[in-house]
């Protein structure tokens, strides 16, 4: 029986070597895909065996198992890549996810905080800590994914130019500026830890978590749902909330939708696009002042 490990592992090479995807990215292609192997394994049908009905009956059994239709569509995306390749490397013949069709999931608009919201989600961690409420106003001041703030390090961050440097997916860098109240809560987070004795050269992490270790983003996210929830929020608040929300509050405030994809990293405007969301209420004072005969 052939061994899908080595061929995998070659695999995530050539996303990293020859692809430039970001590593995040790499490892959830890789998890996918250990799902898949490790189901092979089950059901002893050696790698260079698969064919169209296996890769169904996988995708049967995920949803026996009760994953969504998104998540099923993106481990589907990932075997198509892993086929490809294979093909490519003479380790099987035909691609086994040829004639496969896509899953097409629906478009869930997102659901932004209003700024009254942010506001009592940012006041919450006053009966927290000086770190989490650093954490959730940058979140908020600079729209970043979670997978970025967990990777930021102390020399990322410039309270003197007021920015943050970060590097997004595919490795791209940008530099993202800081507002007053981010930079003074990370500046007395940086105080409190200088407090403690911690290690702060330029390498060390923005935010430990314990035993001085580095914030993992299942923190960061149990963390932001708990502080909304304390806040009496009771729609569903993530990081990736915050991101919607620094995005849409931007545009509400007349900023250019180019500028918002730039400072979100996004490699397409209609991506951006699907980030944001305008009131009606305000689209009607747009038309109203704008158009002559309104």
């Amino acid at each position: 029986m052939m061994n899908p490990q080595e061929p995998l592992h070659r695999f995530t090479n050539h996303l990293v070597t020859e692809r430039g995807l970001s590593r995040n990215t790499v490892q959830a292609y890789r998890r996918d895909l250990e799902q898949f192997t490790a189901y092979l394994n089950r059901i002893a049908l050696p790698l260079d065996q698969v064919d169209r009905e296996s890769v169904a009956r996988f995708i049967r059994h995920l949803k026996e198992g009760g994953l969504s239709d998104a998540s099923i569509a993106r481990k589907l995306s990932a075997l198509k890549m892993f086929s490809r390749f294979l093909c490519s490397e003479k380790v099987i013949e035909a691609d086994f996810t040829e004639f496969l069709e896509s899953r097409k999931t629906p478009l869930r608009l997102p659901e932004p905080l209003s700024i009254a919201r942010v506001r009592r989600l940012l006041d919450m961690p006053g009966r927290g800590t000086i770190r989490d409420r650093a954490i959730l106003e940058l979140l908020y001041a600079c729209g970043l994914r979670v997978s970025e703030l967990v990777s930021l390090r102390v020399g990322d961050v410039d309270l003197e130019q007021r920015r943050v440097r970060c590097l997004g997916k595919g490795e791209k860098e940008r530099l993202i500026p800081l507002g007053a109240s981010a930079c003074r809560w990370i500046a007395a987070h940086l105080a409190e830890r200088r407090r403690r004795g911690d290690r702060l050269d330029r390498a060390a992490p923005l935010f430990g978590g314990r035993a001085s270790g580095a914030l993992t983003r299942q923190s960061v996210w149990r963390m932001v749902k708990a502080y909304a929830r304390h806040a009496g929020i009771t729609q569903r608040v993530t990081p990736h909330t915050l991101r919607h929300s620094f995005a849409t509050h931007l545009l509400g405030g007349g900023a250019d939708l180019r500028v918002i994809q730039e400072l979100l990293g996004h490699a397409r405007l209609s991506t951006t696009q699907r980030y944001t969301h305008v009131d009606t209420s305000r689209l009607k004072r747009i038309y109203r002042a704008a158009h002559p005969r309104a």
